[in-house]
């Protein structure tokens, strides 16, 4: 009884195991999402010159990831929240190399004190 269970039960493993599919896998962009790491609703967020926008992140939430052709462990960012602007701007990328393609996190806290951005890169 054993053996005529084994090869059933062996196929069933391997077509599971081979038609599992990783999230990585056929990416044809850097997907980045917003994690507020601030007490503040983010209005919108907009990441380097990109179109698209990250919108109505609460605090301690994540947005939903967004594709971007190119992307650094640090970026332009740009926050509306509670009718204010905030402004992270990096003054060039000289030495700095693109993120690989793959699904990154960019936590980010507005410093209240001096009305400024920080950022912290997450791979996931």
């Amino acid at each position: 009884m054993k053996n005529k269970l084994f090869l059933p039960i062996v196929l069933l493993m391997l077509t599971f195991c081979f038609s599992c599919d990783d999230r990585d896998d056929n990416l044809e962009a850097v997907n980045i999402r917003i994690k507020n790491t601030s007490s503040v609703t983010y209005t919108t967020v907009q990441v380097g010159d990109a179109e698209t926008v990250h919108t109505n992140i609460a605090p301690d939430a994540f947005s939903e990831y967004l594709e971007y052709e190119t992307a650094y462990g640090y970026a332009y960012i740009s926050i509306e929240a509670d009718e204010q602007t905030y402004t992270l701007q990096p003054i060039d990328y000289v030495g700095e190399t693109p993120l690989p393609l793959g699904f990154y996190t960019y936590e980010l806290n507005i410093i209240e004190e001096s009305n400024s951005l920080e950022l912290t890169l997450v791979v996931d």
